[in-house]
């Protein structure tokens, strides 16, 4: 059975600062995703038990923990993957031709999703997916780690709204913490995500 463990980063603690400080990223990656890869973990191995010794009324409630946790590897491994010690700026080429369709030009994207990082209420993430069966970009407040994305949504951009990826740093200014965190998004891997999700089928239903 699949085990899963924590990504490789690919920039040191340091290397995005002063947006995010390297006490931060410390704590997030070995700390908080860990967390979600070993509860991963546990909630396949008792899974797995569960089904051994047919004790079936656990498999519901471990099936959660399961969706809950490997939301928090998945979102996480993909957020480190949006940043970059290069990055900010504005998206070319596609992507941009995209948000453009969409959103009607960039300032109108960012402003977007800045507000729906801002409005989430408590923990989750704000989301830019490919929506593999409309063919189209769109907008998402993932709550918590697994909960309100729809069906057939490929996350291309995200961005981590719990307070453990910005209070040490930005207290409760939330604000503060969305506008830095733009000069430091990695648009060649969203492009490159938006170019996967592009190959994808759209006759999925």
């Amino acid at each position: 059975m699949t085990v899963y463990s924590l990504p490789t980063l690919d920039y040191g603690y340091a290397a995005l600062e002063p947006f995010i400080s390297a006490e931060i990223m410390e704590l997030h990656f070995s700390k908080h995703h860990q967390a979600y890869v070993t509860g991963a973990n546990t909630a396949l191995d008792k899974l797995a038990e569960a089904r051994t010794s047919a004790d079936y009324g656990t498999i519901s409630k471990l099936e959660k923990d399961l969706a809950f946790n490997l939301g928090g590897h998945i979102n996480h491994s993909i957020f480190w993957r949006n940043m970059s010690p290069d990055g900010g700026g504005q998206p070319t080429g596609p992507l941009a031709t995209e948000l453009d369709s969409t959103f009607g030009g960039w300032e109108a994207f960012q402003r977007s999703f800045s507000e729906v990082a801002l409005s989430l209420q408590g923990s989750g993430w704000a989301v830019l997916a490919w929506d593999c069966l409309g063919g189209r970009l769109g907008l998402y407040q993932l709550y918590d780690q697994q909960n309100n994305l729809p069906a057939a949504q490929i996350p291309l951009l995200q961005l981590d709204m719990w307070e453990h990826a910005f209070y040490l740093q930005y207290r409760n200014v939330k604000a503060d913490y969305v506008k830095a965190w733009w000069n430091v998004v990695n648009w060649d891997d969203v492009s490159q995500r938006l170019d996967r999700a592009h190959s994808l089928p759209t006759d999925l239903i």
